[in-house]
């Protein structure tokens, strides 16, 4: 067998044993019980009658092309792994997933109501950030409240997904405060989790009174301030563990699109907007919203945080009032904070424990 190609086929061997065994299954066109046959592989394609002088250069020239087939391969091969496909409306395992339009004012509230198969005695609204929908990186997030009994309901803010509704101020706070009555009317106990913009957008809206039995805020600014070297940062940020673990979510077809949503929200967020993100989160004056507020109050920020810099962060912790509860994340930004398993389990676990009374 020609040199080259033995390297192609060793190089194609070893991607898929280094994928099985970290488990990155949207990576991965074997199966763990393939593993003995691999390695045996590794044995067999290894050249042994050539010189490492030879055997270097047509690895380093098979690397490239072995992970192209590698990538094509485990794409088709895990094409149905989809970890947005626990948010499509239907019976699931778990869980049971409705899509509601939730009246407002003006128009309706388009949203997802996600509720455990045994049901639940509490759930949480979430509020998304700038540029997203109800289902961005949604899914580790509503794993995390399920697991700990209580349902979500996942909003499209005023100008984003499928809300008809211009992104206004003071209309916006609607938003947080007909779907806190809406859930009034199934669940004895209501909890509210904001990231970033729909953070400031929930401080503001319980700060003039909304009715919510515990409050959430993740990485909310009290006023933005970056540019395109702050956006850099952020991009350094992505290559964190826990980021690259989403290859055993989701196949490398559904991660990409996830990833390009998760830019194009950053570059060019798509919003339908009267006022802009900029104008409506110096509306709704985050500190004096925090420093009125009577709820029960956790606050989640990243440190490596390009976006809302630890400055800010600090800001906000000083406005917060007495009882409240900071979290500070080592490894997380402004991008990953809503992929950072443990944090995310820590803010369900605060949840569940203010709902529970």
């Amino acid at each position: 067998m020609p040199l080259f190609l033995r390297a192609l086929l060793l190089a194609l061997v070893m991607y898929e044993f280094l994928s099985d065994v970290r488990g990155w299954r949207g990576l991965s066109w074997g199966h763990p019980a393939l593993r003995p046959l691999l390695a045996v592989a590794v044995l067999a394609l290894h050249p042994r009658n050539t010189s490492w002088r030879q055997r270097l250069p047509a690895l380093a020239l098979a690397a490239f092309p072995a992970f192209i087939v590698h990538t094509i391969i485990a794409g088709v091969r895990r094409r149905a792994l989809d970890p947005m496909a626990t948010l499509q409306p239907g019976v699931h395992r778990d869980r049971t997933v409705t899509r509601v339009n939730i009246p407002m004012p003006e128009s309706f509230m388009p949203a997802l109501y996600i509720v455990p198969r045994a049901g639940a005695h509490a759930a949480v609204a979430v509020l998304h950030g700038s540029g997203c929908d109800k289902t961005y990186f949604a899914w580790r997030l509503t794993n995390a409240l399920l697991r700990q009994g209580m349902a979500a309901l996942l909003l499209d803010l005023d100008g984003h997904g499928e809300n008809p509704r211009l992104q206004r101020y003071p209309q916006a706070l609607e938003c947080a405060m007909e779907a806190t009555r809406w859930l009034r009317a199934r669940h004895a106990r209501i909890g509210m989790l904001g990231i970033s913009l729909g953070g400031c957008l929930a401080a503001r809206a319980a700060a003039d009174g909304m009715d919510i039995d515990a409050l959430a805020i993740m990485e909310s600014p009290p006023l933005l301030h970056f540019d395109n070297r702050d956006r850099l940062e952020e991009a350094r940020a992505l290559f964190q563990p826990y980021v690259i673990d989403l290859l055993g979510e989701a196949s490398i077809l559904h991660l990409g699109r996830a990833v390009y949503r998760l830019a194009r929200a950053q570059r060019t967020p798509s919003i339908r907007a009267a006022i802009s993100t900029w104008d409506l989160i110096a509306a709704c004056d985050l500190c004096g919203s925090l420093e009125r507020l009577t709820t029960p109050l956790l606050l989640v920020y990243g440190e490596r945080d390009a976006i809302v810099k630890p400055t800010q962060a600090e800001e906000v912790w000083h406005a917060a009032p007495p009882g409240a509860t900071m979290l500070l994340v080592p490894d997380a930004s402004h991008l990953t904070l809503i992929l950072h398993p443990e944090a995310l389990q820590r803010v369900a676990t605060w949840m569940a424990e203010r709902l529970r009374t």
